[in-house]
């Protein structure tokens, strides 16, 4: 095997698990009933969870609706955009021969994580933040 192609070998099959799965739920639209379980929070508590209308936003962006993809989780399309920012610096560092840093998020990263989808909770279940809401 080349090394050009040994060094892309793990970005290009991460990425072509991620097409994949956008490509089956892109086909399996989650707004029709009985094709995935519901969100267990929102069935026992009716409280949106920071991953409520994921699958929808990811619907949306597989057909190329980043509004409606927005609108069912604004939280999960910054993510899937943080996902691609991340990808396309591995792929061209892999391509160049660089080695690969991987992020690695100290305490303060992971409590601002923590905090960040804490308050994008509570807002998505407040009045003020209906817009929120999937």
């Amino acid at each position: 095997m080349a090394p050009a192609v040994r060094r892309l070998a793990a970005p290009l099959g991460a990425m072509t698990a991620v097409i994949a799965s956008f490509a089956f739920v892109g086909l399996v639209d989650p707004n029709e009933p009985g094709h995935y379980p519901a969100c267990p929070l929102l069935a026992l508590t009716g409280i949106y969870c920071p991953a409520c209308g994921g699958l929808r936003s990811a619907h949306a962006v597989a057909h190329g609706d980043l509004a409606t993809a927005a609108g069912a989780n604004v939280l999960a399309v910054a993510g899937y955009a943080a996902f691609m920012l991340f990808w396309a610096v591995w792929t061209v560092r892999a391509a160049r021969g660089l080695p690969t840093v991987a992020p690695r998020p100290g305490a303060a990263h992971w409590w601002a994580l923590a905090g960040l989808l804490l308050a994008f909770t509570a807002v998505r279940n407040l009045p003020v933040g209906e817009g929120l809401t999937p």
